[in-house]
C-alpha cells in the first residue's frame, strides 16, 4: 500500500463517481431508444439494375422462399438467383454490425456477381477507399462453388487489403459459405448437393522411386509436367475493368491488346523425371544435395511485359508478385529460398528471361502429390501512392505416371447429409467451408498471437517485480524504451494490433444488440490484448495499455525522448489549467458513446479524433486532412510529453473508469511525498501527480518514472536524508568512549577516522 501524507485528497478522488450514474443514464437510454432495424433482400433489389449482379440479365423477379431468393432472367431464360447473405449466414463486420451484401449465382453454383449494399466498417468508411475492398471481393466472381460443396476442393482464396483484413475475410466466407449452404439445400440447383463421394476415396499417393529419365520440353508441356499461364495485355485490362475499380480501370496497361502481358510457367524439380529434364543431371544432384527429407523444390519461369518477380525481394528480401497455395495454405517466397538460372536444360525449351529456382521451407510441407497453385499478383498504380491489385491462379496437379497409388478400400464411404439452410456453423473437416472462419484465422495466426502472449508475460513480470527493476535505473530505462519499440514496430505497424474507442462502442453495442463471440475472435492479435487489458486493470488500472501496449502512446513518447535529447524546450502547464485540461478526453467519449445512442456508424467515424487509424494502421498513407492532423498531434507531443494522451485521447478516458476499480495499489510514495518535496511531481512525464503529493490513477500511464525516483539515494530528498542519517551515526559511533581501552580514533574536519593511539617506537 502507498504512504500517503495526512492531507485533503485532491478532487478527483472525492464524492460520488459521477461519471458512473451518468454512463448507467446512457445505457438505460441506449435500451430504450435504439431501434432496430432488420435487412430485407426486397428493400434491396431496387437500387440496383439486373446486369449489375448478374450479366446477360435484364430483370429479377420477386424474392420466394425461405430464406429468400429472388430469380434472374433473361427474357425468359432463368439464369440464376440473387439473395442476400445475412439472410443464410453471418456476416459481422470488425464494427460487430452485419455487412449486407447482394450475391447472384447460376445454377451449378458459380458466382456471378456481389453487391456491397450495407456496412458499418469504420476502416471503410473512413479510412481505405471502399473500391479497393470492391475489388479483392471481386476476385470471387466467377468461382465454381459446387466442387466446394461436394467436399472437393477448398474454398477460394481472396486479396487482403493491408488494414483491413478482418473486414475481407468476413464478407468473403459470407458469400462463399452462403453460396455452399444454398448448393446444399437445392435451391440453387435441381437437387442438394452431398458432402462427400459415393465411391470409396483413392488411396494416398507416394512419388515413384528412381532416377526417372530424361524429356523434352515439348513433351513435358504437352502431358502436363510444366503448367502454362498465359495472359495478354487486354485479358488482363478486361479484368480491371470488371473487378469494379474505376481508377484501374482508366489507367490500362499501355500496348497492344493481343501482346503478351507475361507467359508463366511452373514445374516441381524435386520430382525426379522432371528435375533431371529442366535441370540438366548435374543441376538436379546439386539440388537434392540441398533438399532436406521430404523438402520440394519448384522452377518458376516467365517472359513478357510483367515481371513475376519484381524488385521488392531486393528491398525486403520477400518475392511479393507470387505466391505458392495448397490446401488454402499461403507461402510468400523470400530471397534465401531463391537460386537465378540462367537457362533450361531440356530440349526446346524456349529462352526465358526469368527463371527462378524456388525452395520451399519443410515447415509448408508441400505434397507434390496433391494440387497446388501459384497465384500471381497483378499490381497497378492507380495514384501517387495506390495500387490496385487482381489475382490469377496457375495451377498444377501431378500427373498420374510420376505416382504410386495403392488399390482402394473396397468399403465405400458413406455421404454426408446435406447441411440444411440457416443451420448452425459445424464444423468438419480442418479447413473445410463449415469450419468457423475465425478458427481458420487463429490457426493461420499461431506465431503472432503466440509472439503477444509472450510479450504479456514479460510485461506482467515487469509489474510484479518492479521493485526490483527500478533500483537498477540504466537497466529500467532499456527495459522501457526496448518494450515501446516493440509496441510500436511490432504490434502497431506490422500487425496493426491498435485498440481504439470503437472496440468499446463495438462491445458495449452488441451487449445490448445480441452479443456473440464469434465476431471478437476474428481478430486474434486484438482479442488477446484485450484480455490482457481488462485483467490488468484489475491490477495497476488504465496505465498497463496507455504507457505499454498502445502503439501511438509509444511513437509519441519515443519521440519525446528524441526531442528531450535535442534539447527542444519541454512546456510545462500550469497545474491549474492541466486540471482543467484532462478532462477534455472524458467528454470526448461520452460524446462518442451518446452519439452511439442514434448511430454507430457515426460515432465511428467521430472517432476519427483518434490518430491511431492514421498513424499505426495505415502509416499515414492517407489523404492529407487526417494525415495533417495526425503530425500535428505528436508534434506537440515534442513540447509536451504525451500530449495527445493527457487530453484527448477516449479511449484512455474509456480504460479510466473501470480502471478506478483497482484491487491493488503498487506506487508506493513517502510522507513527504508533495509536502515539502515536489520532485515526483516535477518529473512526471504526465503530470498526473498533484501538487500535494497523491497519484491521480485516472491520468497515471504507469512509467515507473516515480518509483525509480523513489528508489534513487542520491535524488529522493527522503533518501538522501536517511543516507546522511545513517552516515552521521556511522561517524557518530567511531568516536571513543572515555575510559574505553582499544586503539583510539578521532574524527578528522572531513569526517573521516583516524587513529590516534601513539606510534610504538621504533626498535632498535
Amino acid at each position: 500500500m502507498s504512504l500517503l501524507h495526512a492531507t485533503e485528497r485532491p478532487a478527483f478522488a472525492r464524492g460520488p463517481r459521477w461519471w458512473g450514474v451518468l454512463l448507467a443514464l446512457l445505457l438505460g437510454l441506449f435500451l430504450t431508444l435504439r431501434p432496430a432495424v432488420a435487412a430485407q433482400l426486397g428493400a434491396y433489389l431496387p437500387q440496383i439494375q439486373a446486369s449489375e449482379i448478374f450479366p446477360g440479365a435484364d430483370r429479377i423477379g420477386p424474392p420466394a422462399g425461405e430464406p429468400p431468393l429472388a430469380p434472374v432472367y433473361a427474357g425468359d431464360r432463368l439464369l440464376g438467383q440473387v439473395w442476400l447473405n445475412t439472410d443464410v449466414t453471418d456476416a459481422t463486420g470488425y464494427s460487430g454490425k452485419p455487412i449486407h451484401m447482394l450475391v447472384a449465382a447460376d445454377a451449378e453454383g458459380v458466382i456471378r456477381g456481389i453487391r456491397l449494399m450495407d456496412h458499418h466498417e469504420p476502416i471503410v468508411l473512413i479510412g481505405i477507399p471502399q473500391p479497393r475492398i470492391v475489388a479483392a471481393l471481386n476476385t470471387l466472381v466467377g468461382a465454381a462453388m459446387g466442387p466446394v460443396a461436394r467436399g472437393e476442393a477448398r474454398p477460394p482464396q481472396v486479396d487482403i487489403v493491408s488494414g483491413a483484413t478482418v473486414t475481407i475475410l468476413v464478407m468473403a466466407d459470407s458469400v462463399v459459405r452462403s453460396t455452399v449452404r444454398l448448393l446444399r439445400a437445392g435451391r440453387l440447383g435441381a437437387a442438394p448437393v452431398a458432402v462427400g463421394a459415393a465411391a470409396a476415396a483413392p488411396a494416398p499417393a507416394t512419388l515413384l522411386p528412381g532416377p526417372g529419365e530424361v524429356r523434352d520440353w515439348d513433351s513435358l508441356l504437352g502431358d502436363g509436367s510444366i503448367r502454362r499461364l498465359h495472359l495478354t495485355i487486354g485479358e488482363v485490362n478486361e479484368a480491371f475493368a470488371r473487378s469494379g475499380n474505376q481508377a484501374a480501370a482508366d489507367n490500362p496497361e499501355p500496348g497492344d491488346a493481343d501482346e503478351t502481358f507475361i507467359d508463366l510457367y511452373a514445374a516441381p524439380v524435386s520430382v525426379p523425371t522432371i528435375g533431371r529434364s529442366l535441370l540438366g543431371d548435374d543441376g538436379y544432384q546439386r539440388l537434392t544435395a540441398r533438399l532436406k527429407p521430404g523438402q520440394q523444390a519448384i522452377l518458376v519461369a516467365g517472359e513478357g511485359a510483367y515481371s513475376f518477380k519484381g524488385s521488392g525481394y531486393v528491398r525486403g528480401g520477400i518475392f511479393d508478385r507470387i505466391e505458392l497455395l495448397q490446401d488454402g495454405r499461403p507461402l510468400r517466397f523470400r530471397d534465401r529460398d531463391h537460386t537465378r538460372l540462367g537457362d533450361i536444360a531440356a530440349d526446346g525449351a524456349p529462352r526465358l528471361p526469368e527463371i527462378a529456382l524456388f525452395v520451399v521451407p519443410v515447415e509448408f510441407g508441400l505434397d507434390p502429390t496433391e494440387p497446388w497453385q501459384v497465384q500471381l499478383l497483378v499490381q497497378r498504380a492507380i495514384g501517387a501512392r495506390d495500387k490496385a491489385f487482381l489475382s490469377f491462379e496457375l495451377g498444377y496437379r501431378l500427373p498420374e505416371q510420376y505416382l504410386s497409388r495403392p488399390a482402394p478400400a473396397a468399403a465405400p464411404v458413406a455421404a454426408q447429409p446435406a447441411s440444411p439452410v440457416g443451420a448452425g456453423a459445424a464444423t468438419v473437416t480442418e479447413g473445410s467451408v463449415e469450419e468457423p472462419l475465425w478458427q481458420r484465422i487463429w490457426r493461420a495466426k499461431t506465431w503472432d498471437v503466440g509472439i503477444t502472449a509472450v510479450a504479456l508475460g514479460i510485461l506482467t513480470l515487469i509489474f510484479f517485480f518492479q521493485d526490483q527493476l527500478v533500483r537498477r535505473p540504466t537497466l529500467y530505462r532499456w527495459v522501457r524504451r526496448g518494450f515501446l519499440v516493440w509496441t510500436l514496430v511490432w504490434l502497431g505497424w506490422y500487425a496493426n494490433a491498435q485498440l481504439s474507442v470503437v472496440n468499446v462502442i463495438t462491445f458495449t453495442n452488441s451487449l445490448l444488440t445480441g452479443f456473440s463471440w464469434n465476431y471478437f475472435l476474428t481478430a486474434p492479435l486484438i482479442f488477446v490484448l484485450w484480455c490482457g487489458v481488462a485483467a490488468a486493470l484489475v491490477f495497476w488500472g488504465r496505465g498497463v495499455f496507455c504507457g505499454w501496449l498502445c502503439p501511438f502512446g509509444a511513437l509519441q513518447e519515443l519521440l519525446a525522448n528524441v526531442a528531450q535529447k535535442l534539447k527542444v524546450p519541454q512546456w510545462t502547464l500550469p497545474w491549474g489549467l492541466h486540471e482543467r485540461l484532462w478532462p477534455i478526453k472524458y467528454v470526448i467519449f461520452l460524446g462518442l458513446f451518446g452519439l452511439s445512442l442514434h448511430s454507430v456508424a457515426l460515432a465511428e467515424q467521430a472517432a476519427e479524433v483518434e490518430p491511431f487509424k492514421t498513424a499505426i494502421i495505415l502509416k499515414f498513407v492517407r489523404d492529407w486532412p487526417f494525415t495533417l492532423y495526425a503530425i500535428g498531434l505528436l508534434t506537440a507531443g515534442l513540447f509536451v510529453e504525451r500530449f495527445f494522451c493527457r487530453y484527448l485521447c477516449p479511449l484512455g478516458a474509456a480504460l479510466a473508469i473501470p480502471g478506478r476499480l483497482r484491487t491493488f495499489e503498487w506506487l508506493k510514495r513517502w510522507s513527504e511525498c508533495g509536502s515539502p518535496c515536489q520532485r515526483c511531481a516535477r518529473e512526471c512525464p504526465v503530470q498526473s501527480i498533484h501538487p500535494e503529493g497523491n497519484i491521480n490513477p485516472n491520468e497515471c500511464i504507469y512509467c515507473m518514472h516515480c518509483q525509480e525516483l523513489y528508489r534513487a539515494e542520491d535524488r529522493c530528498p527522503h533518501n538522501i536524508q536517511l543516507r546522511l542519517k545513517r552516515q552521521k551515526q556511522q561517524a557518530l559511533s567511531a568516536v571513543p568512549v572515555p575510559g574505553a581501552k582499544g586503539p583510539k580514533t578521532t574524527i578528522t574536519r572531513t569526517g573521516k577516522t583516524a587513529d590516534a593511539t601513539p606510534a610504538a617506537a621504533p626498535g632498535p
